[in-house]
């Protein structure tokens, strides 16, 4: 079955930095793309970035130049890191296989405020 762990998360001040991990498990990690998500309060689930499984990476406007996806296959694990955070960036933040599976995680909760 598959399942993913998000960690990492937490508050941060605007323009501070945090690296998200996520480590999943229950299929081949190496042959899936992954994808990070997030969700802000009575919004909808959004894709920030992703990557393939060669290392090709792709991200969302709204964050281009600021995060940056990364993976470590032998960790079964993609990261996420963000810097100079807006508090728009305020989100739950899930990863989940390209196309995502129903099965997501818990999440890890990252709140930017002063």
């Amino acid at each position: 079955q598959v399942q993913f762990v998000e960690s990492g998360g937490g508050l941060v001040q605007p323009g501070g930095s945090l690296t998200l991990s996520c480590v999943a498990s229950g299929s081949i990690f190496s042959i899936h793309a992954m994808d990070w998500y997030r969700q802000a309060p009575g919004k909808q689930r959004d894709l920030v970035a992703g990557i393939s499984p060669s290392g090709g990476t792709i991200c969302a406007d709204s964050v281009k130049g600021r995060f940056t996806i990364s993976r470590d296959n032998a960790k079964r694990t993609v990261y996420l890191q963000m810097s100079s955070l807006k508090p728009e960036d305020t989100a739950v933040y899930y990863c989940n296989f390209r196309p995502p599976r129903d099965t997501w995680g818990q999440g890890t909760q990252v709140t930017v405020s002063s």
